[in-house]
């Protein structure tokens, strides 16, 4: 299964050396037990078009070996610093979880 995050930052927090401090914190996440890969990103320079938001300012895409791994991964201590440390940094977090479909 895939987790999506998508981070919005508060203004404040737009700056370089917070903007490294929360990379570190995204980076940090892919040391747990059941990941099977995973990256951060920031917007890609595409084409705009009305179907593409670039609003966002980091996601987090990570690919678990299953949903209870996922799971597991919500109430590891490593996610649970993750949060304590950046939570009041965000203005808007969305997640989105998928389950292989067909192809």
């Amino acid at each position: 299964m895939e987790h999506h995050v998508y981070f919005w930052l508060k203004d404040e927090h737009k700056n370089e050396a917070d903007l490294k401090a929360f990379e570190g914190g995204l980076s940090s996440l892919f040391k747990l037990k059941g990941l099977l890969g995973g990256f951060w990103a920031v917007p890609a320079k595409v084409m705009e078009r009305p179907v593409v938001d670039q609003s966002w300012d980091y996601a987090l895409t990570m690919t678990f070996e299953s949903v209870a791994a996922q799971d597991a991964y919500q109430v590891d201590p490593v996610h649970d610093v993750f949060i304590a440390n950046f939570k009041s940094w965000w203005a808007r977090v969305e997640v989105r979880d998928l389950e292989k479909g067909g192809q």
